[in-house]
């Protein structure tokens, strides 16, 4: 007759596996491993070549000098082979005696040419030059951010990382403890306040320029009209009328004193100033062209359209010398620099493409966006820039479109990005928020909501584009009231009464 086994549940026979283990195991628990003498032999050879591989090549001590370093000779707490009261053997660096007068004995050997081992153990002993100091000590710009934001140097612990040290101008590589990386503290920027609003258009405003000699300004709107209004005083100067919808871009040339502007008519217009008249037109787009910047150094136009493409023009031959293609959705956004890559554009597609100017080709396109791309803005001292999404604010280096970080926290459409030298990075959104950010690290020092123009409603609330005057002393907005706003920087803040309050983020990390 078989006997019935009892019937337990999961859980209790889970629980006395776990304790039959643990009786099985308890007696060996926390006794060391025997050691094999051949493997700990290897593995210290192994790490001693890991760690000190890269100083191998220094000046090597007298007594050492005839026999090559073994891995296995001792090294002291400091990580420094034991002296025994050995000196480096400094040679000279130059041919004869440093003084006239001097005689060539033993000790005062005439040397042909400076030897190897001279000039890098002098290398050793001379301090790092101030200009070299100061730069190591300023020099916090996009090597910086990678670093804060987290880059390659994360993968290994600070203590054992080798820095490579110039001293002297001679290079040679010291084992000195590298500081753990920590975020650089946002530098203080005052608050920018509203003291100007220039009203006279008839629709939204859509786009803005500033002339070369910072006299005056240009604005698109969409009541089909250019306006160039006075920069000190605001006051209207001139109404140019010629295209038969919204003013999508405009730009004044600093090289001829032509505008140009472009609009949802598919037309590009050329203005010759001096007479206020269209003197060239651009044909070839196929629908809407949202955006045009000038070349700053060769008579070339470039515009972006609805058709997805962005094409080169010759400004006097009004050829069409590219046509950039590649894009699968609107490009929105163009920018040019004298640099490669000399074009960048973003677009509705989600991605941002560099382009050969030369070729007409792609150079790179960056694809870390989820949403369209309806903004980008070149840095003017350094050489990198932003793009504006409504996921996230992103920042670039050329020439290959290296990712830098994120600045997240502006959630919404952003249809328009400017900066300047001091490092003030301005996001302008279509629910008329306004952000302003600390360029290196990504600190948002302000957030600004103006109120809309009486008469308009709350809904009226956009900025479709902002820029800084050539003084950058003032950030002018075009926004969707109608309505032109002008900021100026507050002279009456200081630290203390608009103190940085920055928390850094281990989320600038993400990529995407």
């Amino acid at each position: 007759m078989t006997e019935e086994v009892q019937k337990h549940s999961v859980h209790t026979l889970l629980f006395r596996s776990l304790k039959r283990t643990h009786d099985m195991f308890v007696s060996d628990h926390a006794k060391p491993v025997s050691l094999d003498e051949k493997s700990h032999k290897l593995k210290m050879l192994v790490k001693l070549r890991t760690e000190y591989g890269p100083v191998l090549h220094m000046p090597v001590l007298k007594e050492v000098r005839g026999k090559a370093l073994n891995p296995s000779d001792p090294i002291d707490s400091s990580g420094y082979l034991p002296a025994d009261d050995a000196e480096y053997l400094i040679t000279g660096t130059h041919p004869y005696p440093p003084a006239p007068g001097v005689a060539l004995t033993a000790d005062t050997q005439l040397q042909k040419m400076p030897s190897e081992a001279g000039v890098q153990s002098m290398a050793l002993a001379l301090p790092p030059s101030q200009a070299r100091q100061d730069a190591v000590r300023t020099a916090a710009s996009v090597g910086d951010i990678h670093r804060h934001a987290g880059g390659a140097e994360r993968s290994q612990p600070p203590q054992h990382t080798l820095t490579l040290m110039e001293a002297g101008g001679m290079k040679n590589t010291a084992l000195i403890p590298r500081k753990a990386p920590t975020m650089p503290k946002p530098q203080w920027h005052p608050p920018w306040k509203l003291y100007r609003v220039i009203s006279g258009h008839l629709g939204w405003v859509r786009s803005i320029a500033v002339e070369p000699g910072n006299q005056w300004f240009v604005t698109g709107s969409a009541d089909r009209t250019i306006k160039i209004w006075d920069l000190a005083s605001g006051k209207l100067k001139l109404s140019l009328t010629g295209h038969i919808s919204t003013v999508r871009g405009v730009a004044v040339s600093s090289r001829s004193p032509y505008l140009f502007s472009c609009g949802e008519d598919k037309q590009v217009k050329c203005w010759d100033l001096e007479y206020n008249k269209v003197i060239r037109h651009y044909h070839g787009h196929l629908s809407a062209v949202y955006d045009l910047d000038l070349h700053p150094t060769i008579d070339v136009l470039v515009t972006c359209s609805r058709d997805a493409t962005a094409r080169v023009w010759d400004i006097r031959t009004k050829a069409n010398v590219h046509t950039l293609t590649g894009h699968t959705n609107t490009v929105a956004t163009v920018k040019c620099q004298n640099s490669e890559p000399q074009i960048i554009t973003g677009s509705h597609d989600t991605t941002i493409r560099l382009w050969d100017l030369i070729a007409g080709k792609t150079r790179a396109t960056l694809t870390n966006h989820k949403k369209s791309v309806r903004a980008v803005v070149l840095h003017p001292r350094q050489y990198t820039f932003a793009s504006g999404s409504p996921d996230n604010i992103k920042q670039w280096k050329f020439p290959d479109g290296n990712f830098i970080q994120n600045l997240s926290g502006h959630n919404a459409i952003i249809n328009t990005l400017a900066v300047n030298s001091d490092g003030v990075l301005v996001s302008g959104a279509d629910n008329g928020t306004v952000h302003l950010w600390d360029w290196r690290t990504g600190y948002n020092f302000q957030r600004i909501h103006a109120v809309v123009q009486p008469g308009s409603l709350d809904s009226e609330s956009g900025i479709f584009a902002c820029v800084f005057d050539h003084s950058e002393s003032r950030l002018i907005t075009a926004e969707a009231d109608k309505t032109i706003k002008v900021y100026k920087e507050d002279d009456t803040a200081t630290e203390e009464t608009h103190p940085v309050n920055w928390k850094p983020e281990i989320i600038k990390r993400k990529r995407f």
